[in-house]
């Protein structure tokens, strides 16, 4: 299974409660509250943000957090990157000479592929867009829909994620 890390769910979580309201100073209590998460992981989660520049961090009584950017300019990608890293579906996507048998390997291709195509999809998707309260029409779910930054094969549609519409 493909999964990310529930502290990375955590994360985006926190920066949509940010985004929200994003010329107001979130303190990390307030976003602890918000996000219905313990302050100390909302804490850890703001250092690393902060750290990767995705929010700047105020000290003092009327200091808080706040976006560095907006949330449209902010990906999935960015908060994934901040919490867990650079994305890699397998270790040899991004990094060579950590496996015995790079140099035969018949899949290391498909697997940098695979891992682009998963990159590209957290790019195209906002803070914003994920902020977003759910669309609902006659009980369905809208997908969110985004078209790829690299320019598609021709003949193929833009990505949606979750239930297609009626």
């Amino acid at each position: 299974m493909l999964k990310l890390a529930k502290l990375t769910d955590y994360a985006t979580v926190v920066m949509t409660a940010i985004a929200a309201d994003p010329a107001r100073l979130h303190s990390a209590q307030d976003l602890a509250e918000r996000s219905h998460l313990p302050a100390a992981t909302v804490s850890k989660l703001l250092k690393q943000l902060s750290k990767a520049g995705l929010i700047d961090a105020t000290r003092g009584a009327q200091g808080g957090y706040r976006l560095t950017r907006s949330a449209e300019q902010i990906t999935v990608a960015d908060v994934v990157d901040a919490v867990e890293g650079p994305i890699a579906v397998t270790q040899c996507s991004i990094h060579s000479g950590s496996c015995n048998i790079e140099t035969s390997c018949g899949t290391r291709a498909n697997w940098r592929l695979i891992n682009t195509a998963i990159r590209q999809a957290l790019e195209a998707v906002s803070l914003a867009q994920i902020a977003a309260p759910l669309r609902r029409s006659g009980g369905n779910e809208n997908p969110l829909t985004f078209h790829p930054r690299a320019k598609p094969a021709s003949g193929s549609k833009s990505i949606s994620l979750g239930p297609t519409p009626e």
